[in-house]
C-alpha cells in the first residue's frame, strides 16, 4: 500500500502516464481498494514465459477475484450501494477476461507496479535525492516482509498436507491394529474345533498374523519417522514465525511508537496502522494454525503411543508456540491515540487503544472492557518488573472503563475513552531540586479476554508515553519542557522513564526545530544562524561560529532548571515564549520572512548601523519572555539606533504588529532594503477601521539619545509618532521630527 499511496501525490505529467496505466483490462478501483492486498502479492515469481507456471497466475486471479467480492459485500450503507455493485461487476469482468489466460494478468499488474514505481522514483529524485533511497529500503524492508509470509503461508500449507497424510496412515495402521487383535482372538478360540480343522485354521491365521505383525513394525517405525519429521518441520517454521515476528513487532511497531512519541513533539504524523494490523493479522492466523496442527499432533499421538520422544518434543512446540502468540498478543495492545502529555486537574481528556489481532482472534465476539489508571514512574517501573502493584494508582480518573468496539468494514477493535478526567493526583516525593512539573505519571490501560472458547487466557497491559500533572495553567510551560525532553530523548526499552541528563547541543537543535516548525505550520524552521543565536544564550556565548558549540553539551538543568544570567527566567522559557508569541500573533509575517527574530541587541546595531534612516527589523526580546521589538535607525542628529520598548501577546490583541508598523510614518524600509508596505499592507487592517494612535506633548521628542527613562505618567504601550515644529504638535507625516518613545531598559 506504500507505493499506492506516494503514486497519489504524483502531479502534472507523471500523474497524467499513472493513470493512462489504467483501463478496461484492469480498472484504476481495483488498484485502489485492493491496494495492500496487490502490493503483497509476488507477482515477480511468476515466470511469465513458463507454461507451468499458469496454475500459480490461476490461484493469484482467482484470490484477487475473492477479494474484491469480499471487499463489496464489506460496502453498506446508502453511500456504499453504488460502489459495492460496481467491484462486483469488476470481479466478474476481470474473472471474464483472464480466465483463460491467467498469466497475462500477471503480466499486467507487473507492468503497472513496475511503472508505478518508477514514476514515484523519478518523482522523488526530482525533490530529494535522499528520498529515493528511503523510498527503496521501505520498499525492500516492506517485500521482505512480504516475501517471508509467502514461505510461512507454503510451509504451513505443507506441515498441514504432510499432518492429514499422518493422520491418514495413523488411521489405517490402527484398522490393521484391530485386525491383528481379531486374528489373534480367532487363534485364542480354536481349541473348541476338530484338531484337523484346527490346525489348518491355525497355520492360516499364524501365517497372516505374522504378516500383519510384520507390517505394523514397519509402519509403526514409519509413523515415527513421519511424526519426527513433522516435528522438524514446525521447529523451522517456529523459527521463521519468531524472526518475522521479531521484524514487525520489535523494528516496524517500535519504529510507528517512535514517530508517535516524536510526533509529541511536533514531528509528522505517526502514520495509520492499517499495514501493520495486517501483518499482525497474517502473523496471528498463521501462528494460531501451526498451533492447531501442532495440537493435533499431540492428539494422534496420545491416540497411538509410540515409543520414543515425541510427547517431549510436542509438549515443547506447544510450550513455543504459545509463547510466540501470547507475545504477540500482549504486544498488539497499543495506544492509537495517546492521552495528552501535559495533563491538567479537572479537564476532560481522551484517548484511543486498540487490539491489532483482535478481529483476527475473534476477540470481539465476547468484546472486553478496558480500565485505565494513572500510575506513578516507582509504580511502572514495577509493573515491567511484574511485580504486583495489585490496581495501586496515583489518582483517580472518572469515566476510566470503555468496552471495545468492532469495526467491521475495517476490521479494527478499539476502545474509545472520550471524557476522562483525572479528579485527583497523589504525588511522590521528589528528588533534590525536581520541580512538580518534572515529575513523570502514566496512565495504564489493562483489559483481559481469552481466545479459542477460553483456551487461552490474556490479561494485556500497556503504558501511555509519560504524562506531567498540572493543577493550574501557569504550570503548562515548564511540564511542556518535561515532555519535550522526555519525548525527544528517551530510548526504546528504557526503565521509566529514564531520560539523560545532557545531550549534545545538535541533537537539542533539531528537537527545537522541529517543534518550532509545527507551531509555525511552516517550512521554514530555525536556521543555522538561529541556532548561533540560541547557543549564545544557552551558554553565555559570544562566539559566531557554529562549528563551536557542535560539539557542547547542554544539560537539563541549562535547559529548563537554571534561570539564564541576569534573568529571572530558563532557556525553555524564554524560546516557549517565542514559539507562543509567534504561533498566536505573528505566524504569517514569520513564514513571509519579515521576522529576523534570533538577534540580539548588538547584532541588530551592527546590521542597521550602515542602512539609511527608517531601515528596521523585528527581533525578539532579550529581557521579556514572549516580546519582540522593533529596532531602527535614525539620525537625531548623530546616527543612532533605536529600540522600541517590546510588544507582547496583550499589545498583539490591542493592535496587529502590520497595523502599528502602518502607523509609524518613518519605519521605512524592511531590513534590509524592502518597502514596508510591500512587506505588511496585506495585513493592514482597511482604513474605515483603522486605530488612531494616541499622541503626547511635543515635548517628548525633546528627550536625549535612544535610552529614554521610564514613563510615568503614560498609560499606554503603544507605539506613538510625535512631530514638533514652530506650532507645536503635529499630525503623522509631520513636518519637523520623529522620536518613538519607549522603555529603553535591555530588550
Amino acid at each position: 500500500m506504500a507505493m499506492w499511496i506516494q503514486a497519489q501525490q504524483l502531479q502534472g505529467e507523471a500523474l497524467h502516464q499513472m493513470q493512462a496505466l489504467y483501463g478496461q483490462h484492469f480498472p484504476i478501483e481495483v488498484r485502489h481498494y485492493l491496494a495492500q492486498w496487490i502490493e503483497c502479492q509476488l507477482w515477480d515469481s511468476v515466470e511469465l514465459d513458463n507454461p507451468s507456471e499458469e496454475a500459480k497466475a490461476k490461484r493469484l486471479l482467482e484470490n484477487l477475484v475473492a477479494e474484491l467480492q469480499k471487499k463489496a459485500q464489506l460496502q453498506g450503507g446508502e453511500d456504499g450501494f453504488l460502489l459495492k455493485i460496481k467491484l462486483g461487476h469488476y470481479a466478474n469482468q476481470l474473472k471474464s477476461t483472464y480466465d483463460r489466460c491467467p498469466l497475462e494478468l500477471v503480466r499486467c499488474i507487473k507492468h503497472i507496479l513496475h511503472s508505478e514505481q518508477r514514476l514515484v522514483q523519478e518523482a522523488t529524485n526530482a525533490s530529494s535525492g535522499s528520498g529515493v533511497q528511503a523510498m527503496d529500503s521501505l520498499s525492500q524492508r516492506h517485500q521482505q516482509i512480504n516475501q517471508s509470509f509467502e514461505e510461512l503461508r507454503l510451509a504451513t500449507q505443507e506441515t498441514e498436507n504432510e499432518l492429514r497424510k499422518l493422520q491418514h496412515s495413523q488411521e489405517y495402521f490402527i484398522i490393521q491394529y484391530q485386525e491383528n487383535l481379531r486374528i489373534q482372538a480367532q487363534l485364542s478360540s480354536l481349541s473348541s474345533l476338530p484338531q484337523a480343522e484346527r490346525t489348518q485354521r491355525e497355520t492360516t491365521l499364524q501365517s497372516k498374523r505374522t504378516t500383519v505383525e510384520a507390517w505394523l513394525t514397519r509402519e509403526a517405525s514409519t509413523l515415527q519417522k513421519y511424526r519426527l519429521d513433522l516435528s522438524e518441520q514446525h521447529q523451522k517454521t517456529l523459527v521463521v514465525l519468531r524472526k518475522q515476528q521479531t521484524l514487525i513487532l520489535d523494528e516496524e511497531l517500535i519504529q510507528w511508537k517512535r514517530r508517535q512519541q516524536l510526533a509529541g513533539n511536533g514531528g509528522p504524523h505517526e502514520g495509520g496502522l492499517d499495514v501493520l494490523q495486517s501483518w499482525c493479522e497474517k502473523l496471528a492466523d498463521l501462528i494460531w494454525q501451526n498451533r492447531q496442527q501442532i495440537r493435533r499432533c499431540e492428539h494422534l499421538t496420545q491416540q497411538l503411543p509410540l515409543p520414543g520422544p515425541m510427547e517431549e518434543l510436542l509438549s515443547k512446540l506447544n510450550a513455543d508456540i504459545t509463547d510466540i502468540i501470547s507475545a504477540l498478543v500482549t504486544s498488539t495492545f497499543i495506544i492509537e491515540k495517546q492521552p495528552p502529555q501535559v495533563l491538567k486537574t479537572q479537564t476532560k481528556f481522551a484517548a484511543t487503544v486498540r487490539l491489532l489481532v483482535g478481529g483476527k482472534l475473534n476477540v470481539h465476539m465476547n468484546p472486553p472492557q478496558v480500565k485505565a489508571v494513572i500510575v506513578s514512574e516507582q509504580q511502572a517501573k514495577a509493573l515491567l518488573k511484574n511485580e504486583s502493584t495489585h490496581s495501586e494508582s496515583s489518582g483517580d480518573i472518572l469515566n476510566n472503563n470503555c468496552v471495545m468496539e468492532y469495526q467491521q468494514a475495517t476490521g479494527t477493535l478499539s476502545a474509545h475513552f472520550r471524557n476522562m478526567s483525572l479528579k485527583r493526583i497523589k504525588r511522590s516525593d521528589r528528588r533534590g531540586a525536581e520541580s512538580v512539573t518534572e515529575e513523570k505519571f502514566t496512565v495504564l490501560f489493562e483489559s483481559q479476554f481469552s481466545v479459542g472458547g477460553n483456551e487461552l487466557v490474556f490479561h494485556v497491559k500497556t503504558l501511555s508515553l509519560p504524562v506531567v500533572v498540572i493543577v493550574h495553567g501557569s504550570q503548562d510551560n515548564n511540564a511542556t519542557a518535561t515532555v519535550l525532553w522526555d519525548n525527544a530523548f528517551s530510548e526504546p526499552g528504557r526503565v521509566p522513564f529514564t531520560v539523560p541528563d545532557k545531550v549534545l547541543w545538535p541533537q537539542l537543535c533539531d528537537t527545537l526545530d522541529m517543534k518550532y516548525k509545527a507551531e509555525m505550520h511552516s517550512g521554514r524552521g530555525l536556521s543555522e544562524d538561529n541556532m548561533v543565536f540560541l547557543a549564545q544564550k544557552a551558554f553565555t556565548s559570544s562566539s559566531n561560529n557554529p562549528e563551536d558549540s557542535r560539539n557542547m553539551t547542554i544539560s537539563w538543568a541549562q535547559f529548563n532548571r537554571e534561570s539564564l544570567p541576569g534573568r529571572n527566567f530558563t532557556f525553555w522559557q524564554w524560546f516557549d515564549g517565542v514559539v507562543e508569541l509567534m504561533k498566536k500573533h505573528l505566524k504569517p509575517h514569520w513564514n513571509d520572512g519579515a521576522i529576523l527574530g534570533f538577534v540580539n541587541k548588538q547584532q541588530a546595531q551592527d546590521m542597521l548601523m550602515s542602512k539609511p534612516n527608517g531601515t528596521f527589523l523585528l527581533r525578539f526580546s532579550d529581557s521579556e519572555i514572549g516580546g519582540i521589538t522593533i529596532a531602527w535607525v535614525a539620525e537625531n542628529p548623530n546616527k543612532l539606533v533605536w529600540n522600541l520598548l517590546p510588544y507582547t501577546t496583550k499589545d498583539f490583541s490591542i493592535r496587529s504588529l502590520a497595523d502599528r508598523i502602518s502607523d509609524l510614518n518613518h519605519l521605512l524600509f524592511l531590513y534590509p532594503d524592502r518597502p514596508k508596505d510591500e512587506v505588511f499592507s496585506k495585513y493592514y487592517t482597511p482604513l474605515l477601521c483603522k486605530y488612531q494612535p494616541h499622541r503626547f506633548p511635543s515635548w517628548a521628542a525633546l528627550l536625549p539619545g535612544p535610552h529614554v527613562g521610564p514613563r510615568t505618567d503614560w498609560t499606554l504601550q503603544e507605539l506613538t509618532v510625535v512631530s514638533t515644529g514652530t506650532s507645536g504638535v503635529t499630525g503623522r507625516g509631520g513636518a519637523s521630527w520623529l522620536h518613538w518613545i519607549s522603555l529603553l531598559h535591555d530588550t
